[in-house]
């Protein structure tokens, strides 16, 4: 009302006509404001009651769709363990027939390294006209004391691991892997003992491998890789 200046009995007429006007028309301005929300409103809740039931629809769809995949679950895990059974039959079968050629390999693998070491013997023995020649070839298939042995290649780490295992149950101490890269690994280790460690290797480890070569102090193992890694796996 401060606005408004004062004419001899009051308030200008022309004044207090034009504020009621504006306020009218304020007032008319958030009438309109108010309707237009109300039918938004109206609009948003349709929308969200046609919704409500799109979802209800949805949820009972995947409620049928999750009781179907259930059981198919199951139907798939039941196929999977009589699977399971039977590849385990196969592995085991398949390890002892890899074992048993491991050492039919080996054995013949060892008969001709004899019989090389005895023919090498005897022409030793008679060119020098001694016997320590002699002793020394049959003292070749032996290893002791520090040793290293390179392997590969291997389909996995755990294929080392399990290498590594046999060699202990051998009785080689102060075990270490001294590189392992591109499948191949080198160990190093300790025979108290004068050790065949071919021989042992045979009868402990299940990975099928073949000498490139043998030396009192080194030796360098190939795993045949004519098999898969789960068929080569200790």
């Amino acid at each position: 009302m401060n606005g408004f200046k004062r004419a001899l009995f009051g308030y200008r007429r022309a004044d207090v006509e034009d504020a009621i006007s504006m306020r009218d028309a304020r007032i008319l301005g958030l009438q309109l404001n108010t309707d237009a929300q109300r039918e938004t409103i109206a609009e948003l809740e349709g929308e969200s009651t046609t919704l409500s039931g799109m979802v209800l629809e949805r949820e009972r769809e995947i409620r049928l769709l999750d009781e179907r995949l259930r059981e198919a679950n199951e139907c798939h895990d039941r196929s999977i363990a009589s699977l399971d059974a039977i590849t385990a039959r196969l592995e085991e079968l398949e390890a002892q027939a890899r074992g048993q050629a491991t050492r039919i390999r080996m054995k013949a693998l060892r008969e001709a390294v004899e019989v090389s070491k005895k023919v090498q013997a005897l022409t030793e023995a008679e060119t020098a006209g001694g016997e320590d020649s002699a002793a020394e070839a049959d003292d070749e298939s032996l290893q002791a004391g520090r040793v290293k042995l390179e392997i590969g290649p291997l389909g996995d780490f755990s294929q080392l691991v399990g290498f590594e295992d046999a060699m202990g149950q051998i009785g080689a101490s102060e075990i270490s892997v001294e590189r392992f890269s591109e499948g191949r690994a080198t160990l190093s280790m300790n025979l108290d003992q004068p050790v065949d460690l071919l021989h042992e290797l045979e009868e402990l480890s299940s990975l099928d491998f073949r000498v490139r070569h043998n030396a009192p102090d080194n030796l360098i193992l190939d795993v045949d890789e004519d098999a898969g890694p789960e068929q080569r796996a200790a």
